[in-house]
């Protein structure tokens, strides 16, 4: 009888020793979750962060957010394997040509890791504006973007104007772009 108590105070011992560790794991990562410097999330009104990213196929050749000062920028996060990304890429560069002549500037940052993937699709779209290489998606942590298509519109001034998740129809992204055209 006297084993069969003490076999009972042992698991119970075992069980309040375990659930205590458990809280107490909990407890410390709870505070180390909080003691983090929370990530910034991305607004608009904030100024966008400057990032500097190579360009597909261009043998090294970067680009800089603040090489673009004075010009309005929009900034498309996609990949290859996302549709809605797919469906922009021809509104995008129909409206290229015409919006550059006004001061903007288009640039598509790719989340793909894979070259030659996008190569074909930049050669397959004939692509004529800058598509970025962001291939350990640190720009994309920088802009707290987690669900593509993302885009962004930044003025002349650098100041984000308008920040859209999901994918843009012509008309849409046509006066997304009308909104950040540099005044003269």
């Amino acid at each position: 009888m006297k084993e069969q108590t003490l076999k009972k105070k042992r698991k119970r011992l075992v069980f309040r020793t375990v659930i205590l560790a458990v809280m107490a794991g909990l407890v410390i990562f709870a505070l180390i979750s909080n003691a983090k410097e929370e990530k910034s999330v991305i607004a608009k009104g904030e100024q966008a962060p400057n990032f500097q990213l190579q360009k597909f196929g261009s043998d090294g050749e970067t680009m800089a957010l603040n090489d673009l000062k004075g010009k309005g920028v929009m900034v498309n996060f996609w990949a290859t394997y996302c549709g809605p990304c797919k469906d922009e890429m021809p509104y995008m560069e129909k409206l290229y040509p015409e919006f550059k002549e006004k001061g903007v500037e288009i640039l598509a940052v790719n989340l793909d890791s894979t070259e030659l993937v996008v190569q074909n699709f930049i050669d397959q779209y004939n692509l004529s504006f800058p598509v970025l290489q962001d291939k350990n998606g640190q720009v994309m942590d920088l802009y707290n973007v987690s669900n593509l298509p993302a885009t962004l519109f930044i003025n002349s001034e650098g100041e984000i104007v308008e920040k859209v998740i999901g994918p843009l129809t012509l008309s849409k992204l046509e006066g997304h772009l009308q909104n950040i055209v540099p005044e003269e």
